[in-house]
């Protein structure tokens, strides 16, 4: 017979997740798959001994696994899109030209708002830090700046563009749960995200700016990367179309997997007809990723990378996270966690508060951004009814650290993607993603001092 699931039982999975995660990421230097697996013993465990069946636990892990069916097959398109892009031409032109245009005095903020542009217009964070996230990664190393640095401002921008965007799933997902109209949502969402992107942009101008940061452009570096393209591709601005033709796909809200699919064949098209490729080099490409073969250590670190195999560690990381999650949500132990929280709210700034707090949890807890949108979402639409305040100011405190605020989660499905298409540790990132730690800020602020807090009777 099935017990209720209680406080006690319900934080086991959550102490276990985390406690093997930090020594994961500090101590073991291993992947973190393996506190995965821990979190999903735990979580079984403890459904075993509220009364829960195998058969039924297995269903869950099942059913929670469903939910990331479609972000797995974008991975995989993205993955081929990497090697064909490279192959192509694509990226190594956009690394060319920007090698040859940016200034290192505006770099880093150029970063952040050129992805976050792309981002917004794909209505795809995963997207544009796979295809201009990593062509800025490559620019940034021959201007000398530090990878972190570098990666924290893809980040924020791909993020900001991902918040904002009515094509992308993740606002959709959170307007829907939360019970409120998309484009309110989105409206409300400019609080928070305009001022947070600002002055994220400012913080990452005075990083290019800063003598400790960087003292000059390593010129021999510049030279060194854009000869050894030249040398190996045909650059051409042509190529440039292929990323604007992407653009374009998406504002005509042509869907995703098949819009992604088309430009990965049309970057597969350009490397055998652009860059005289094989067809069977161009597949082998676009599944096991480009291998640069320049003969320059700097300019094949960059380029070898991409293809669909490169996305099996990160989709095998997002399988487990949502089968921990639907043991989580099934049992209840989500809910009983989300509820002992909920208990102590009595005035809007503790709602707000407890509304970030819950999703962080929930977000660490399983490191995948769907549910850790969904559930707080769920559990506190009523809440906010019966407080008089819009959902729509749920579903952008959701939004802050859900669609975010995840990426602060080392182990989060996010950052573990954009680590390795970046080539660089969350750990390295994470201290520069400027705008993912000031949006969930300024939503508890906006909480606790009523600012922006629109109220409503249901």
């Amino acid at each position: 017979m099935k017990q209720k699931m209680t406080f006690g039982l319900s934080i086991i999975p959550l102490i276990a997740l985390i406690m093997t995660a930090v020594l994961a990421v500090f101590v073991w230097k291993i992947e973190m798959h393996f506190p995965l697996i821990i979190g999903m013993m735990a979580a079984s465990i403890v459904a075993l001994i509220a009364g829960f069946k195998w058969e039924e636990i297995q269903e869950m892990m099942i059913k929670g696994v469903t939910i990331a069916l479609p972000a797995v097959f974008i991975l995989f398109i993205i993955g081929t899109i990497v090697g064909s892009w490279i192959a192509s031409g694509v990226i190594p032109t956009i690394i060319y030209y920007g090698l040859a245009i940016i200034k290192p005095e505006i770099f880093v903020p150029i970063v952040a708002l050129v992805t976050g542009i792309v981002s917004i217009t794909l209505g795809s964070s995963f997207t544009s830090i796979a295809t201009v996230g990593l062509a800025f990664m490559a620019i940034g190393q021959g201007l000398g700046f530090p990878p972190g640095l570098v990666g924290g401002a893809i980040i924020s921008g791909a993020f900001f563009g991902d918040k904002l965007s009515p094509i992308s799933d993740t606002t959709n997902i959170a307007a829907a749960v939360a019970e409120t109209d998309l484009f309110s949502h989105i409206m409300h969402m400019l609080w928070d995200t305009i001022p947070a992107f600002l002055m994220s942009l400012i913080l990452y101008w005075l990083f290019s700016n800063t003598g400790e940061t960087i003292e000059h452009a390593d010129v021999y570096a510049i030279k060194e990367i854009s000869v050894g393209l030249k040398s190996t591709f045909i650059i051409h601005p042509i190529l440039l179309f292929v990323p604007i033709i992407t653009i374009v796909l998406m504002v005509l809200r042509i869907p995703a997997i098949p819009a992604l699919m088309g430009v990965s064949l049309l970057g597969a098209f350009l490397a055998v007809t652009v860059q005289g490729y094989s067809i069977g080099e161009t597949i082998a490409f676009m599944m096991n990723g480009y291998v640069g073969e320049t003969g320059i250590a700097r300019v094949d670190a960059l380029l070898s990378r991409g293809g669909l195999m490169s996305m099996l560690s990160t989709i095998s990381f997002l399988i487990l996270a949502t089968a921990l999650g639907g043991i989580l949500e099934r049992t209840g132990s989500f809910e009983v966690l989300t509820h002992k929280i909920m208990e102590k709210v009595k005035t809007t700034g503790a709602l707000i508060g407890s509304t970030i707090l819950s999703t962080f949890l929930v977000g660490f807890a399983s490191g995948e951004q769907f549910l850790t949108i969904i559930l707080p979402a769920r559990t506190f639409v009523n809440k906010y009814k019966d407080m008089g305040i819009d959902t729509k100011n749920l579903s952008r405190c959701v939004e802050a650290a859900g669609t975010v605020g995840i990426n602060l989660v080392p182990w989060g499905v996010t950052a573990v993607f954009a680590a390795s298409v970046l080539g660089i540790s969350p750990m390295e990132f994470i201290p520069f993603a400027f705008f993912v730690m000031l949006v969930p800020f300024i939503n508890i602020v906006f909480g606790f001092t009523g600012w922006t807090i629109h109220k409503k009777q249901y």
